[in-house]
């Protein structure tokens, strides 16, 4: 066993009493740069070193986004401990292991082939006795009860089975709160945390947040505060998460969406129409890539070059590039009202979203109208905050939209 003295970290205090828990399932809710995704992976990284049998699994929805997020962390860890010579990565299949035996793997579930390959996990030295999901909010209750069911049989004394759930709350009825914060269960160990935790947030990250408190104060309570958001005042309600069968020919219609950002998300939507129903079928979704890198991601994923894809008018030269490589890009049109025209268009439709979209489903359940701080009532505007994906859909259906009834037009070049 390697000595917990070499690789004893500078610690959070907040998350002592998570540290310390033996119950079987540790939910950690909190604000945006609180630490807890940081924290989480020191810590296990630590109890991967120094408890002998442990092997960790780390879930994402979409298996992809593993390794920008738990595997990034984990190494970063790793990193921060001083314990490299004690590690080694793996980038196909992605994975850890440690000197001692210990393995960290990493899964998604957002299909039934990946979900499939999670209950069949196994490990040369002890058991999976681990489970981490991240971004907890992305994962339907099925998801949960897959990997809750892979935690089972004796294990050698001393160890025991543990799931961590690290997320930024989103909507007050999401299942995580009925599940574990409604009811009290002595398995069950709840935590909270904020920026204001965190004693290694900077203070250029604090004035942002306080600058988010002014600008919406809805939204700081969920990223900032790490409360549970409201259900009154969200835009979109009538949307549903889930897997759906794709055949040539299916579609009414097809179409594309495209918001540019760079320090803000850039976000690409593929779209189908069927019935009078809106499908979200493929994000991309990322930050601090320029035009180039951004097409480049979408040649890789395969994306469809001869469907419409309408993207933010300010940007014309951005349209000209995207259409340089070959892709059918083309300006949204913008006017006065088209917006709420907009959205008075999706609510009137039911909207499917694939559950590897995991960005368009944490914004859709967050994305609400401005309050009236004088009022309490909601105002005729959305709150223009984390709202990327929500405008590539709303680029993406306007060709729809401003066509009539029934008839749908696919445009190539």
């Amino acid at each position: 066993m390697i000595m917990a003295r070499k690789i004893a970290p500078a610690w959070n205090r907040a998350f002592t009493p998570a540290h310390r828990t033996r119950c079987r399932y540790v939910v950690m809710k909190g604000g945006a740069g609180s630490g807890k995704s940081c924290d989480t992976a020191q810590f296990y990284i630590r109890r991967l070193m120094t408890e002998p049998g442990r092997n960790l699994l780390c879930v994402r929805k979409t298996d992809d986004s593993n390794r920008d997020s738990t595997y990034a962390e984990l190494c970063s860890a790793i990193n921060r401990l001083g314990v490299r010579a004690c590690w080694t990565e793996h980038l196909s299949p992605l994975g850890l292991s440690c000197i001692n035996g210990n393995r960290v793997i990493f899964r998604g579930m957002f299909d039934a082939r990946q979900r499939e390959k999670t209950k069949s996990i196994t490990v040369d030295n002890g058991s999976i006795t681990d489970i981490w999901l991240e971004e907890a909010t992305e994962f339907c209750r099925e998801d949960f009860e897959i990997l809750d069911d892979r935690l089972r049989g004796e294990l050698p004394d001393g160890l025991f089975y543990q799931i961590r759930l690290t997320f930024n709350p989103v909507s007050s009825s999401h299942w995580i709160k009925r599940t574990f914060f409604d009811i009290e269960s002595p398995d069950v160990f709840t935590h909270h945390s904020t920026y204001l935790d965190n004693r290694f947030c900077d203070a250029a990250y604090a004035r942002r947040m306080e600058r988010r408190r002014a600008l919406d104060p809805e939204g700081y309570r969920i990223y900032g505060l790490g409360e549970w958001g409201e259900t009154g005042g969200l835009i979109l309600t009538n949307f549903l998460v889930h897997s759906f069968h794709e055949k040539e020919g299916a579609w009414d219609g097809e179409s594309a969406g495209q918001d540019f950002g760079f320090n803000h998300a850039n976000a690409i939507l593929l779209l189908g129409y069927k019935d009078g129903e809106v499908y979200i079928r493929r994000e991309i979704y990322a930050r601090e890539k320029d035009t180039a890198e951004l097409i480049e991601t979408a040649n890789a994923a395969l994306w469809p070059k001869h469907i419409a894809m309408y993207c933010d008018s300010a940007e014309p030269d951005r349209i000209k590039t995207w259409r340089g490589a070959g892709y059918n890009a083309r300006a949204a049109l913008k006017g006065a009202g088209s917006v709420n025209a907009q959205i008075d268009w999706l609510k009137g439709r039911r909207i499917h979203i694939d559950p590897s979209c995991s960005n368009t489903i944490r914004e859709i359940q967050s994305w609400r109208w401005q309050k009236n701080r004088e009022t309490g009532g909601y105002m005729d505007a959305p709150v223009e905050v984390e709202d990327d994906a929500m405008a590539a859909l709303r680029y993406g259906v306007e060709g729809w939209r401003m066509l009539r009834a029934g008839k749908f037009v696919q445009v190539r070049i």
